[in-house]
């Protein structure tokens, strides 16, 4: 089942940000662009990479008003001892999600039960709390934090414009189009 276009679901968890422990539930989440990042675990190999791509990007997505919230099935505290003792993860500022109860990953249907990981997905969810955008991949791929850039932008501009659809490969400022019956088999 599908979960675009739906709600995301109540929850409650620990997170590690900028050096403090912080509580985040699904009202943190309302009001505001946000991306939930899910990876399989800390101390692992393309998670890292992911993860410091992100924060190279994470100035431009705030500038886009997103927070960003990764999740794995890992507890706070493992994201406080992986945060103090990677480089790469040193510098990532935004929330580090501990999801230990694996509710948030049930939650987005994003759960590898039989190993208690969560999957490598991406969810894009608009200030109603609604998702708008979703990418799993296998274990083994991984994401690329600036084609998440361009499809938050693309999710707001059709936010912003009811109408219109941005077409394969947009970019901020090219042509959109408007889905039409004079359109029907002319692209």
């Amino acid at each position: 089942m599908s979960v675009i276009n739906t709600s995301i679901k109540p929850f409650k968890a620990q997170a590690y940000k900028q050096g403090k422990f912080v509580e985040i539930t699904e009202a943190d989440v309302l009001g505001k662009w946000a991306i939930f990042f899910f990876y399989p675990a800390d101390f692992t190999f393309v998670c890292p990479t992911e993860l410091g791509d992100v924060a190279d990007h994470y100035e431009e997505l705030q500038k886009l008003g997103v927070e960003v919230f990764s999740v794995s099935t890992d507890t706070h505290f493992t994201h406080k001892a992986w945060h103090d003792s990677s480089e790469t993860i040193g510098k990532i500022q935004y929330y580090m999600i501990g999801d230990p109860t694996l509710t948030i990953s049930r939650n987005f249907d994003n759960l590898r039960e039989e190993e208690g990981l969560a999957d490598r997905g991406t969810f894009i969810i608009d200030p109603d709390g609604i998702i708008q955008g979703v990418e799993v991949t296998s274990e083994g791929i991984g994401r690329n934090a600036a084609e998440l850039v361009r499809k938050v932008k693309a999710a707001q501009y059709i936010r912003a414009h009811p109408g219109e659809v941005c077409p394969a490969k947009w970019e901020e400022g090219e042509k959109t189009l408007a889905p039409s019956l004079s359109l029907v088999g002319k692209i």
